[in-house]
Formats: C-alpha cells, sequence, structure tokens
C-alpha cells in the first residue's frame, strides 16, 4: 500500500493568485519538499485535491507538477501516484520559477547570458565545421522570414543561439542554452516586441546578427567574442532607451559601456 498523503496537508494554503500560477505552486511544492515538509516516498495529493487546496485548476497543477518532474524532485509510479523523489546527490539546475516574471528579471537573465554569450561566440569561431557554419545561415534567414511574414522571431532568434552554441563542439553549451531556453524566452520576447518598435533597432539586431556569424566564418575569435558582447550590450541599451527598463545606477567614476 502506498503512504497516505501527509497530514500537514490538511491545513488550507491561501489560493494562489499570480498570472503564473503553475510557477507559483511549482515553487510552493518544491519549498515543501526542500523544507522536509514532504519527505521523500511520500505520496503527492491528488490533482483534484491540490487543485481545490490552491484555488486552481487541475490544469495548472499538472503543469507544476511536470515541472518538477523534469527537475528530479517527483517521480511518477503507475497505477500509484506520484511521490516525492529520494534525494539525488547532485540536484538538478534550476532557476527559481518566478526568475522570468518582472523587468528585473528580464534584465538579470540578459546579465546571464552576457556572460556566456561571448566566449560560447569565441569556441565556435574556432571549432565550427561547414555544416554548422550552413546552420548558422540557415538560422539567420529563419528569423528574417518569419519576422517578414508578422511573427516575433522569438522562437528563431533563440535557434539561431542556440545553433552559435552547437557550433563549438561541446554539446555541454548546447545543454545549457537548451536549460536556460525556458527562462530566456521571456526576456528575448521583451527585447524583440521592443525593437520591432523601431525600424532603427531592427536593422540594428540584423546588423548584429550578421557580424556575429561572419567573424565565426572568418574563423575570428576574437571578433567573435566582442560582436556578441557588443549585441548583448546594445539589446540592453536598446531596452533603456525605449524606457522598458530604467537604466543602471552608475557610478560616476566608472567608464561607460562601448
Amino acid at each position: 500500500m502506498p503512504p497516505p498523503p501527509s497530514a500537514s496537508t490538511a491545513a488550507a494554503p491561501a489560493p494562489l493568485r499570480s498570472e503564473r500560477l503553475s510557477d507559483r505552486l511549482a515553487t510552493l511544492l518544491g519549498e515543501r519538499i526542500d523544507s522536509g515538509d514532504l519527505v521523500p516516498g511520500e505520496r503527492l495529493p491528488t490533482e483534484q485535491a491540490l487543485a481545490q487546496a490552491h484555488g486552481v485548476s487541475r490544469t495548472v497543477v499538472r503543469e507544476a507538477v511536470h515541472q518538477l518532474k523534469s527537475r528530479g524532485m517527483l517521480r511518477s509510479r503507475q497505477g500509484l501516484g506520484v511521490f516525492v523523489a529520494a534525494t539525488p546527490p547532485h540536484r538538478a539546475l534550476a532557476f527559481d520559477a518566478g526568475v522570468a516574471g518582472s523587468m528585473e528579471a528580464v534584465v538579470q537573465v540578459r546579465e546571464v547570458r552576457r556572460a556566456l554569450e561571448g566566449e560560447i561566440a569565441a569556441l565556435a569561431a574556432e571549432r565550427a565545421t561547414r555544416g554548422q557554419l550552413a546552420a548558422l545561415r540557415v538560422a539567420l534567414r529563419d528569423i528574417d522570414r518569419t519576422v517578414a511574414a508578422g511573427g516575433d522571431g522569438v522562437a528563431e532568434d533563440m535557434a539561431f543561439h542556440r545553433a552559435i552554441a552547437h557550433a563549438t563542439g561541446n554539446p555541454q553549451f548546447g545543454r545549457l542554452m537548451e536549460f536556460l531556453e525556458q527562462y530566456l524566452r521571456e526576456a528575448v520576447r521583451v527585447t524583440r516586441a521592443n525593437e520591432a518598435r523601431r525600424a532603427d533597432f531592427m536593422e540594428a539586431v540584423r546588423a548584429e546578427h550578421r557580424a556575429i556569424v561572419d567573424a565565426i566564418v572568418a574563423h575570428d575569435p576574437k571578433a567573435a567574442r566582442r560582436r556578441a558582447l557588443e549585441h548583448m550590450t546594445r539589446g540592453e541599451r536598446r531596452l533603456e532607451a525605449a524606457g522598458v527598463v530604467p537604466p543602471p545606477r552608475r557610478d560616476p567614476h566608472t567608464k561607460e559601456r562601448p
């Protein structure tokens, strides 16, 4: 017989009132697991029970549970339900689910990207194969084609940067970018929506993308690193110029960004 649901679930939690209910519920359940309120081997309450307890739909519960399964925190047992997984020796990397919920978080995620993109582009310039270079050119055309057809180009933009990661020849970079995409998607959506408001912004982005690819095709790591960093920095400045995010507070003795 599977263990009964924890008695602690009898308390009536406050209903969740966020636009991202599944993220909020995943965070709440994850905190209960981390704190020991839900212990390894314990059966999670049913979808219906969790939905009623938190004032959300069963779809929200299902999405939250899926998030925790993907992090290795929950396991399904056929015919028995969903159980708290044994604590692994190495916890899978995960960001706070609320990281995509504010403009401040958009800036934070872009800073994470800035720390990665330059080195990824430099390695791609050193190692990219002919096939990978061709894939980069296709990814650029895909962005233009989608935007010309009236799309936002978010998926294609992310695929372009993912193609650069794959061109490093190091599969860990590709996996890292794929992991980050769940958090980057909102940041990319906000950035591209801002850039779509002005033709000069859109053309600048296209030129920056082409410059990155040209440097990688030329097998010039220094130029590729510089172009990738310029792209990230200028994207942040475009957000500031449009008033989407406030400019950072700067020390008057600190040099301006290029």
